[in-house]
């Protein structure tokens, strides 16, 4: 049993809350956007395995050590057929757990590479450090172009600790170096290297430009450390993050705050619309946060062995109250802030 959603008293006490809350599809028919429908799909977002070096507390993929899910390369495969059969399919994004302790990761990356595909990887910082064997990534990723996205919660030791875990900081701060020292985020390299906060409370992240200049100032004066974009990410309530609102007493309060700050211009622009998520068994989705509710995308093209981007591109996203997490205040999205209006 890896999180609380497991047990059924938390899964009555989620539906009891549920029940006096608004729907989100309610607030979506009040915007004109029901039914929420693809608008331009052109990044696959592929998860190849929930193992990961660390165990965060607001992981909403739920992942760690003993987390034996992991893609196949023959499912690999598959992806690589699709991408090559699909061009308007331009982007790969690369997630975990950490996807770097996928055996196949370099490989798959490699092969993406040669598609002529933009391929982001989600990586957690500590990986690099961790092993010998992962010592080379800055270069690797280097040598095929990769945009890096890395999770660091905070500038500061404590607050970062507090949420990922002891020594997490340090580890962080010597792979932000390593990732420097090859060139990422560092001007005129042309390697991105950006960076994911997210609130470590039952609060919406403050401003992603204002948050941006923080972490810029005080990384650079403190270790010398450069990067492109800080991306500002809403805590969904789902899976640890949902446990921890619930053992609080915070997850009522915390959907109404997400609920009165609904924002149909971020509604408009969510992620669904322009993405499609990968299971690491094949499995589609229509998000990586509806992935981890196993809510498979509507319609025959469920499996990427039976994919249809025709179908795909028209089918209705599955939405569900958690969807109040990407649509709250700025916008919420893989790539931060969706409304950026500073």
């Amino acid at each position: 049993m890896h999180h609380a959603l497991a047990d059924a008293g938390y899964q009555i006490d989620v539906l009891e809350h549920q029940s006096k809350l608004k729907s989100f599809a309610d607030s979506l028919h009040e915007s004109g956007l029901y039914p929420l429908k693809p608008d331009s799909i052109d990044t696959f977002q592929i998860n190849i395995g929930k193992m990961c070096n660390q165990t965060c507390k607001h992981c909403h993929v739920d992942a760690g050590p003993d987390r034996k899910e992991i893609m196949t390369r023959e499912t690999m495969q598959t992806c690589l057929e699709i991408l090559a059969s699909n061009p308007q399919l331009s982007s790969v994004d690369l997630t975990g757990g950490a996807p770097e302790m996928n055996p196949n990761f370099r490989w798959f990356v490699g092969q993406i590479h040669l598609l002529n595909r933009h391929i982001m990887v989600r990586c957690n910082l500590t990986i690099i450090v961790s092993n010998k064997k992962y010592f080379d990534l800055p270069g690797f990723y280097k040598q095929h172009n990769v945009e890096v996205i890395s999770s660091l919660p905070f500038y500061a030791k404590d607050r970062t600790d507090k949420q990922r875990g002891d020594g997490v900081f340090e580890a962080s701060i010597l792979a932000l170096k390593l990732l420097n020292e090859v060139g990422y985020g560092v001007a005129g390299s042309g390697l991105t290297l950006n960076l994911v906060y997210n609130p470590a409370g039952a609060f919406l992240p403050a401003s992603q430009t204002i948050l941006e200049k923080e972490f810029k100032h005080s990384l650079a004066k403190e270790f010398g450390i450069e990067f492109n974009n800080l991306f500002t990410i809403t805590n969904m309530p789902i899976s640890r993050y949902l446990d921890y609102l619930l053992v609080s007493g915070n997850y009522e309060n915390y959907m109404n705050k997400l609920i009165q700050s609904y924002n149909p211009v971020a509604a408009n622009h969510v992620m669904c619309r322009n993405i499609l998520s990968i299971g690491w068994d094949g499995t589609i989705y229509d998000c990586d946060f509806n992935q981890m509710l196993d809510l498979k995308v509507q319609g025959n093209s469920r499996h990427i062995s039976d994919f249809d981007f025709s179908e795909l591109s028209k089918r209705e996203i599955i939405v569900n109250q958690h969807c109040y997490g990407c649509t709250a205040g700025a916008g919420s999205s893989c790539g931060g802030a969706i409304e950026k209006k500073d």
